[in-house]
């Protein structure tokens, strides 16, 4: 159905000038013409290799230990291990103990730069315990909780017919290379050099929540796990880390 315009808006219609409306030329933008900012480009990342860590590369190690794993790691920061402290002597034999193994693995760049380090020990069903000593004693305190989770997870007690196993002792990547498989990459090589030597078990003992999480991404599966605060000496909790971890948990894989 058509409707009629009224007679005074058809009087003001027949008496507008188009010709007073002004297009603008194309090179002119208007304040709503959505501006699209420059992405800078970001140089592409260095090319690096995956190998076994040598006896004389221990220092070097050390150094990247250092700056992102000793100061970061929730347990070190719960007891103010290295608080006012460059560093913790005892700490540092303790970590690099297992390169006398031969089967820890670091990522670096082709000039030389270690991005990632996988530290791995051997543990044997029949050896006795490696002892230890440890004066320090914030230090002590997570090494008695170490103990302490390895008798109760019982690896060896709950397969029977495992006789030796690689123990991952510390996982760390370089901050700005995190988020590119770093950590997955090194743990891949570190299964291949376990298989290569008959290997049929890996271990995983984690005391980060974000290391857990990236364990049982891979695979890995939980035996044990140990709740910080159900940790305790004289009926109080020997630690209290920060939010989000809460426990220290033992992880599996077979290896076929």
């Amino acid at each position: 159905m058509a409707v009629e315009m009224p007679s005074y808006i058809q009087e003001k219609f027949t008496k507008l000038k188009f010709s007073e409306f002004v297009s603008l030329p194309p090179s002119v933008e208007t304040p709503c013409t959505p501006q699209t900012p420059d992405t800078p480009l970001l140089p592409p990342p260095e090319p690096f290799q995956l190998r076994v860590i040598k006896k004389e590369e221990s220092e070097k190690v050390l150094d990247f230990l250092r700056t992102f794993f000793f100061r970061d790691e929730p347990l070190n920061v719960d007891v103010k291990l290295l608080d006012g402290e460059k560093t913790c002597k005892e700490l540092e034999e303790y970590s690099m103990k297992a390169l006398k193994d031969n089967v820890s693995v670091m990522a670096i760049t082709d000039s030389g730069k270690i991005i990632g380090v996988c530290l791995n020990g051997i543990i044997n069903k029949n050896d006795g315990k490696e002892e230890f000593i440890v004066k320090d004693p914030k230090f002590s305190k997570i090494t008695n909780l170490l103990s302490y989770v390895d008798k109760m997870a019982d690896v060896f007690g709950k397969y029977p017919d495992i006789d030796k196993m690689i123990s991952v002792d510390i996982l760390s990547v370089d901050k700005s290379w995190r988020g590119q498989g770093i950590a997955k990459k090194l743990m891949n090589k570190t299964r291949e050099l376990a298989r290569e030597q008959d290997f049929k078990l890996m271990r995983c003992d984690c005391s980060s929540h974000f290391s857990a999480k990236a364990i049982a991404r891979l695979g890995f599966q939980c035996i044990y796990s140990l709740k910080y605060e159900d940790y305790k000496k004289e009926g109080r909790p020997v630690f209290n880390p920060e939010h989000p971890h809460k426990e220290v948990t033992v992880y599996i894989q077979r290896i076929n």
